[in-house]
């Protein structure tokens, strides 16, 4: 993988003189982030050596680099996930790919159902733990200490820095933001009302298909990181039965400005 992330890094190098500080992972209905940037050049997922290409609806598929007042930040439009069928190694490995760019901090957002009877749909949650319950680590198999090391510390996965910066950004915006711990499942499925209520046994706050897997590797190669997720649905019987991708995708858009603005606010603060 090592010669993989090097040749990838190389390519962009080559079309692009930019060194990112700030690496920004979009989730579900979440990518018109990049409005915020001054973009200066956008490279598809599919013109990019062993990059995998996003098949999910809402997920545009491309590395979008420009900058945010004097930061520079290299933008994700849409991310994979493993019940797509891609590894743990490919879902990770734009990651990599942005800290051998020069990421320093990880911003990752992502659409979640709500467990927490204080969340509701269009709640902005600030994610401060994770639960691993994905079926595969990302970190399984030989380790290459060119990344990071065999055994990594995740007791701070979540910048708590960062989390407090958000909120501080958050009360000024008159942005209600919410804090909670992320429980990270393979999906495709949405979740059994059975198992939305193990998910609130478990400890978490919210559940979803993505991001515990690209916290890892951040942590593994000591990204300083902050989670942002948006409630779509509610793990309840009053709702359960409504929930579909398409409902998740216009609660995302609807919190998105909300998003947004705290993002570019905690890059251009922090």
């Amino acid at each position: 993988m090592w010669e993989q992330v090097q040749e990838t890094v190389s390519y962009i190098k080559e079309r692009i003189d930019f060194t990112p500080e700030y690496g920004v992972i979009l989730g579900s209905g979440l990518g018109s982030f990049t409005d915020e940037m001054k973009v200066e050049f956008t490279l598809p997922y599919n013109e990019i050596p062993n990059f995998p290409v996003s098949t999910v609806q809402g997920h545009k598929g491309a590395l979008v680099f420009g900058t945010i007042g004097d930061k520079k930040v290299v933008a994700m439009q849409g991310r994979f996930h493993f019940y797509e069928g891609y590894s743990m190694t490919e879902v990770t490995f734009p990651v990599r790919v942005m800290k051998f760019l020069g990421v320093e901090k990880l911003v990752v957002s992502n659409a979640s159902g709500g467990v927490n009877p204080s969340y509701k749909v269009g709640s902005v949650v600030m994610i401060t733990d994770h639960i691993n319950m994905t079926p595969e680590h990302p970190l399984r198999g030989k380790n290459d200490e060119r990344f990071g090391p065999r055994f990594v510390n995740m007791s701070e996965p979540y910048s708590r820095k960062m989390i407090a910066k958000a909120t501080e950004l958050a009360k000024e915006l008159s942005i209600e933001v919410h804090e909670g711990i992320y429980l990270g499942l393979q999906g495709p499925t949405f979740e059994t009302l059975a198992e939305y209520k193990m998910v609130k046994i478990l400890g978490a706050d919210c559940v979803g298909m993505s991001t515990v897997p690209e916290v890892i590797v951040a942590r593994h190669m000591d990204l300083e990181t902050f989670g942002i997720s948006v409630i779509t649905d509610m793990g309840n019987e009053e709702s359960i039965g409504t929930i579909s991708h398409d409902e998740v995708l216009e609660a995302a858009k609807e919190a998105e400005p909300k998003v947004r603005s705290l993002i570019k606010e905690l890059i251009l603060n922090y």
